[in-house]
């Protein structure tokens, strides 16, 4: 079941960076940072090969919170989003997208 959800959130936060943004740039960031956080919660690592783990631990230290606060509660994923370069932002684009294909392939 964690496989099939990951391929769930992943494909969702894949959509949420296609272009345009209706909400902006950081809205489809943050939002994408929650579609993947809820894909990763319960996955097991038994269920992955070498280049889904890689791809997770990138995309693990591209959504870090650490260190973030929210003292006007907009939320971590969007303070975080804003912060990200666009070399990051073209990273975590690819890696979205390799771990959606990975899922999609695993289902």
């Amino acid at each position: 079941m964690s496989i099939s959800y990951a391929s769930q959130t992943f494909s969702a936060a894949r959509r949420s960076l296609m272009l345009p943004h209706p909400k902006g740039e950081t809205k489809s960031i943050a939002e994408a940072f929650s579609e993947c956080s809820l894909g990763l919660k319960e996955l097991n690592d038994s269920d992955l090969d070498e280049s889904s783990k890689a791809w997770i631990k990138e995309l693990n230290i591209l959504m870090d919170t650490t260190g973030i606060e929210d003292k006007d509660s907009r939320g971590l994923f969007t303070l975080r989003a804003e912060m990200l370069t666009l070399d990051q932002k073209i990273d975590l684009s690819r890696t979205i997208n390799e771990l959606a294909d990975w899922f999609n392939r695993c289902c």
